[in-house]
């Protein structure tokens, strides 16, 4: 994981009021965690930090519900929507973009060929894009995600055929 990014993320931890911070990015992974000092620090640091942690994880739980891309992801649990192959999963909470910028293409359609390592597309989380590659080679045979909406952790965004 950059450098850059672990210490941005203790920027954002300073600035928020947030106790803990879990990034997961492949196989790499970072936990920061904040102590606090004062005597009311416990109180705080039990209740308060888990509610708005978990508050947005509620929020998008809720929202996304009447866009397409829920209950894509809804019936895919099923096992009916989604075609065969390897499912690529949301390895955060944030916001889904098939492309760099809006006036870009997006980096994989469906019928593209991904090599290890590709980029599939990015989350945005806590005002960071976070980008998601391809774990194996192979051919994209379903996008899950719609662009600019929210994602769920585990959330599944596209079906690679490996090849």
């Amino acid at each position: 994981m950059d450098l850059r990014k672990i210490k941005k993320l203790i920027e954002l931890l300073e600035e928020s009021e947030l106790a803990e911070i879990e990034i997961h990015e492949g196989e790499e992974s970072v936990r920061l965690t904040r102590q606090h000092p004062q005597p009311s620090g416990a109180q705080a640091f039990a209740l308060p930090p888990q509610q708005p942690a978990h508050a947005p994880a509620a929020a998008p739980a809720s929202a996304p519900a009447p866009t397409p891309a829920s209950p894509t992801a809804a019936d895919g649990d099923d096992g009916e929507a989604l075609p065969d192959g390897e499912v690529v999963r949301s390895p955060m909470v944030g916001t889904f973009y098939s492309a760099s910028s809006p006036e870009a293409d997006p980096f994989v359609r469906v019928g593209s060929t991904v090599s290890t390592g590709d980029t599939l597309c990015l989350v945005e989380a806590m005002k960071m894009f976070n980008q998601i590659e391809a774990e194996f080679s192979g051919k994209v045979v379903a996008v899950l995600a719609e662009d600019g909406q929210p994602v769920e952790f585990d959330q599944p965004l596209f079906v690679i055929e490996k090849g």
